[in-house]
């Protein structure tokens, strides 16, 4: 028989590793912070179809959520002694989507930005892969987060066309 103050216990473990992987995701977009657009971004020739500014924060708020309840659902089949692949593969595209900002805007190395990129498409779609075999629904999260890096990546490569 459990106890009365077991159950809340068991009910707070899953809660926190949820909020552990939103933390881990939301620690990784704020690396962009110290890395702002700026005037240098402004006034690179853009393509007609480049996004709103307005439109980025909301997207990658949706986008990092979705990408922690993805992480979460994975870890809850077994954590890290059962999961290592799958979120190892996570984190190694998490750790990609850091380094983006501070390459792009940083650097304002855009050829740079544009092969770490493809990198990172690369490392999502190995983690859908890997997520796949253990949780569809966790791979499914992150489908919206590759069609926007592939959205992403598209709009890198034409900007460092169009200022070369």
């Amino acid at each position: 028989m459990t106890s009365h103050n077991q159950y809340p216990t068991m009910q707070r473990r899953p809660l926190l590793a949820l909020s552990a992987w939103i933390v881990a995701c939301f620690a990784a977009s704020a690396i962009g912070a110290f890395f702002m657009p700026g005037e240098w971004y402004a006034q690179l020739a853009k393509p007609a179809w480049n996004p709103p500014n307005w439109i980025f924060g909301p997207v990658w708020t949706a986008l990092y959520l979705m990408m922690a309840v993805a992480a979460w659902r994975v870890w809850r089949r077994g954590g890290f002694g059962d999961q290592r692949r799958p979120l190892a593969l996570f984190l190694v595209q998490l750790a990609l989507n850091a380094a983006w900002s501070p390459i792009f805007f940083g650097l304002k190395n855009l050829a740079f930005a544009f092969a770490e990129i493809l990198l990172l498409w690369l490392a999502i779609s190995l983690t859908i892969a890997a997520f796949r075999r253990v949780d569809r629904l966790a791979a499914g999260l992150l489908a919206p987060y590759l069609a926007w890096v592939t959205f992403a990546s598209a709009l890198n490569f034409t900007l460092w066309r169009l200022n070369a």
